[in-house]
């Protein structure tokens, strides 16, 4: 289980490290800096995948994700007494994602490359600077594993250190190109924690959403990160999952209705008998809520649980009266994996809140720059970033 997460220089989230339990809400106003969060998470988990170059690309490129504000606030400048302005930069460009738990820690230090002759024409694209795996929760010298310094990697062999011979690109994280079982288990470990996060975000329940329409099904243990395997989802779960979890999922929300797949020819596709009805509605019937629903449903219900579970506002298109039993399926998951939930729905967020273990965090911006509200530093957990 993760226990810290850090950020730097992404965003509005200037220097925020956040204290993480089995179950996790972050909220607060609108421009607080909760989809910053959501969206360094997705970054940090893309690491694993060879990402994180081309996700930041997406997002504009390095100059356009960085913070935006000055490097410092001067006293005079938190008291009011002049305004912020910009002044020469003392440190070097940097956007650094981290994470720690009880047994390991990791670190990324992204920046810009040194001007080249003849200029390269990718002198805007990021590298990687510095890579850390640590043992435990706080990077400390006699803790570090392993070590990537620019295109040299270093694992540590008791007291002593041993370089990888083969160098790695500076657009590739040393967690997709180095692998070796023998002389770094750890980063195994560690990449195959962070490849089993999931993230969900984006269902679609437009009339065209593909989880309307009938499906070839196949064993779906996991959900799709858009949901167009609804239906093959949720009857893994009743064969090989938690029936009697799915069918209390469904009561829950919608009392005296019953979940089926119907089937023809291979293809799956979802039906609901609701209570009064004559005939189940078909998926291309449902409502926009109801559907969400279900596909909140087939995530949370996973037979295959992951270790770090995202959810986006997942209230978009629920109906408040649904957000009490989206709640109960959100604990039941953090019994399996952790959760963290970004949200501003006051009855979700109050639901969530009054489980046991959760956490509740509540964003604010002061001065542009995201920090936890009422939280200064004795209440956040030790965090130490890998110098250059």
């Amino acid at each position: 289980m993760l226990t810290t997460l850090a950020i730097a220089g992404y965003r509005s989230l200037r220097e925020l490290i956040v204290p993480l339990g089995r179950l996790n809400v972050i909220t607060g106003a609108n421009g607080s800096g909760k989809s910053s969060v959501y969206r360094s998470l997705r970054l940090l988990a893309e690491t694993a995948r060879g990402g994180v170059i081309t996700s930041l690309a997406r997002e504009g490129g390095l100059q356009s994700t960085l913070w935006a504000g000055p490097e410092r606030f001067s006293r005079a400048v938190l008291d009011g007494e002049f305004a912020v302005e910009g002044t020469r930069r003392k440190e070097p460009v940097s956007l650094r994602l981290g994470f720690s738990g009880d047994s390991f820690g990791y670190a990324i230090d992204l920046g810009l490359p040194q001007p080249e002759k003849p200029p390269s024409r990718f002198q805007l694209d990021p590298i990687i600077k510095r890579e850390c795996i640590w043992s435990g929760p706080v990077l400390r010298p006699a803790a570090m594993l392993v070590d990537r310094r620019g295109p040299a990697i270093h694992t540590r062999d008791g007291r002593d250190w041993q370089a990888v011979p083969q160098p790695v690109a500076s657009f590739d994280s040393m967690m997709t190109e180095f692998s070796d079982p023998r002389t770094a288990p750890e980063m195994i470990t560690v990449r195959e924690q962070i490849r089993s996060w999931r993230f969900y975000d984006h269902f679609r329940t437009d009339a065209e959403a593909a989880a309307r329409l009938p499906q070839i099904g196949t064993h779906t243990p996991v959900l799709s990160n858009d949901g167009a395997d609804l239906a093959a989802a949720l009857q893994t779960i009743r064969e090989i999952g938690d029936p009697l979890a799915l069918d209390a999922a469904i009561d829950d929300a919608f009392p005296g209705s019953r979940l089926d797949i119907a089937t023809q020819d291979g293809r799956f596709e979802v039906t609901m008998q609701q209570h009064g009805l004559l005939r189940p509605l078909k998926g291309a019937e449902l409502s926009d809520g109801t559907l969400r629903y279900l596909l909140l449903v087939a995530a949370l219900l996973t037979p295959r649980p992951p270790a770090l579970l995202v959810l986006n506002e997942p209230e978009t298109s629920l109906h408040p009266d649904l957000l009490p039993a989206l709640a109960r399926l959100i604990a039941r998951a953090s019994t399996h994996s952790q959760v963290l939930v970004v949200s501003h729905a006051a009855r979700l967020i109050a639901a969530l809140e009054r489980e046991n273990d959760s956490r509740s965090i509540v964003l604010e911006k002061h001065f542009g720059a995201t920090r936890i509200a009422d939280a200064d530093d004795r209440d956040l957990p030790a965090w130490k970033w890998p110098a250059r």
